[in-house]
């Protein structure tokens, strides 16, 4: 079957004209593609640098492989069809560790929250906290309780001018050491001063981390599938959850069982920094480094083209990561030709990385400010009302509500990258709203009927966990031009922790001042005002990679 004849119904109608791309008997092709059988497909691996337009005359990129929407400002979608590039063939076995190790540090950062509860417990008993200083007053125990959070505050601080000189890699080995020491002296604080500043440098591991594992992961993996495994590593930080609730109900009547809890910390630690000492740089990071002016062009290039190699398992020598090496270049130098090399400290708030601020930072934000700590405070009160005896269990209850996160968390995953990021923000914070404006109504007049109000929990934990949860560190990790990437995410990390900070601490006042029923009200206006923030400013970025967001979704 000739390429002219072969017109299946998905391609478009080709032109009967002689084209160039087809051997006649006194022509030769203008690009060195094989035979074609019967396939339309052509296998050749040449197809893949062909100008997008040759691809079109092909009725290739009409193909749904090579199609993608993108929403713009306005939320109305774009279709970038003909100017997309073929997505990138890689193998699953070649992205496991460089996502895995990365990942471990949203793991620690989910134990933490885990332990902590049943830490807290254990600290303050007589008979098992194993020390003479367990009567902790109420201050006492929130520093303990809130210093890794100050800690994440910190550490996103003092990551946010060094980010770019220090690297993705680095920043995650950095954070491994943060992680170890900073477990191994809560678990062995004589007292509650070494204990405290043990929680310290836990939270600046926690900022670190999440600071580079989204880079890291992002600028490392294909872009067809950043979604899914950015989306995994929400999975991770919820799977950390339950492994802390489980370290700690196994724990909890142990004399001391506290410094088992937190030190159990350390080793995973360790294996996250020895396994990204294993692994190369980031390939983008490199790229940015020889743009910024920071080294020779030729040395970055080439190893950036071995990291590549390296990360995808491709042996040396090969053309793809070569090309794919060039192309990045080509990409950097068009974006920055009229700009300096580096971005400043002040550029992240002008023109497009100011408009991916304001989508990224604006998700973290309202991420924490719809009362995701506040739902899960009184998750444990709702489930008694609805007469779960295993609610009288605080560890026991938490399991519960952790494992409903993690099996909605891996619809979120599965989903991320086929539905697209926008359908899941819209259809999940519509949930949480209704699940908040049912929380007040169970409060304030159906008391009476315990099965709303769990519904409503579930409805809320389940919402979050396929929009907020995983979405938005997905949406910041990709939305920063690649100059002010590191400095965007320094400071999305850095609202997210704050408002954290300020819920968990307003929590208490408002409660007493408004009363549990007005104050879920309140958190589902806020949770309205985020859906329409969503609809009108959050794009479709599902399919692009980083450098088409930056070129088409952010000018």
């Amino acid at each position: 079957m000739s390429l002219i004849s072969a017109q299946p119904l998905f391609y478009p109608k080709l032109s009967r004209t002689k084209s160039p791309l087809v051997h006649t008997k006194n022509s030769q092709p203008l690009h060195p593609i094989k035979k074609i059988r019967n396939s339309p497909i052509p296998c050749s691996k040449s197809y893949l640098f062909l100008p997008n337009d040759e691809k079109l005359k092909m009725g290739l990129l009409s193909s749904g492989r090579f199609k993608s929407q993108v929403g713009a400002s306005s939320g109305e979608a774009k279709s970038f069809d003909s100017e997309r590039a073929p997505q990138e063939v890689f193998a699953w076995s070649s992205v496991i560790l460089p996502f895995l190790f990365p990942a471990l540090g949203g793991l620690l950062f989910g134990y933490d929250i885990g332990a902590t509860s049943g830490a807290t417990i254990s600290l303050q008993s007589p008979e098992l906290s194993g020390t003479n200083w367990f009567n902790l007053s109420a201050i006492e125990l929130g520093l303990v309780v809130s210093g890794s959070l100050y800690g994440a505050l910190l550490g996103s601080l003092i990551v946010y001018p060094i980010s770019d000189f220090l690297g993705r890699r680095r920043e995650l080995i950095t954070a491994s050491v943060f992680y170890v020491f900073g477990g191994l002296l809560t678990a062995y604080a004589p007292g509650l001063g070494v204990l405290l500043v043990g929680r310290l440098l836990y939270g600046l591991g926690i900022g670190v981390a999440m600071h580079g594992a989204p880079l890291y992961i992002a600028e490392t993996c294909p872009s067809q599938i950043r979604g899914t495994l950015i989306s995994l590593k929400e999975l991770f930080i919820v799977l950390g959850i339950l492994l802390g609730y489980f370290v700690g109900s196994y724990e909890i009547n142990a004399v001391g069982g506290w410094r088992y809890m937190y030190g159990v910390s350390a080793p995973i630690a360790l294996v996250m920094g020895l396994g990204m000492l294993s692994l190369p740089p980031s390939p983008r990071w490199l790229l940015l480094r020889a743009v910024q002016g920071k080294g020779p062009l030729q040395e970055y290039k080439e190893k950036a083209i071995i990291a590549l190699q390296r990360l995808r398992g491709w042996s040396t020598g090969d053309k793809v990561s070569e090309k794919q090496i060039e192309d990045t270049i080509v990409s950097l130098k068009s974006a920055y030709t009229d700009q300096e090399s580096e971005g400043s400290f002040l550029e992240v708030f002008r023109g497009p990385s100011l408009k991916a601020l304001i989508i990224g930072g604006g998700l973290v934000l309202f991420q924490q400010i719809t009362g995701q700590p506040s739902v899960l405070y009184y998750a444990g009160s709702i489930l008694q009302t609805a007469g779960f005896s295993a609610a009288a269990d605080a560890t026991k209850v938490s399991v519960i509500v952790g494992i409903f996160k993690l099996l909605m968390t891996g619809i979120a995953v599965l989903k991320v990258d086929d539905l697209g990021r926008r359908p899941l923000l819209i259809g999940g914070v519509s949930g949480i709203a209704l699940s908040l404006v049912l929380l007040s109504a169970y409060y304030k007049f159906l008391g009476g009927f315990p099965f709303v109000a769990v519904a409503a929990l579930l409805l809320y934990v389940g919402c979050y966990q396929i929009s907020f949860g995983p979405i938005s560190w997905l949406m910041v990790s990709e939305i920063f031009p690649l100059r002010t990437r590191g400095k965007g995410i320094s400071l999305a990390v850095l609202t997210n922790f704050g408002s954290n900070a300020i819920v968990t601490f307003a929590f208490s006042p408002l409660k007493e001042l408004l009363g549990a029923e007005n104050l879920f009200l309140l958190f589902g206006a806020i949770a309205l005002l985020s859906l329409l923030f969503v609809i009108v400013y959050v794009p479709e970025t599902k399919g692009l990679s980083l450098e088409e967001i930056e070129s088409k979704v952010l000018k």
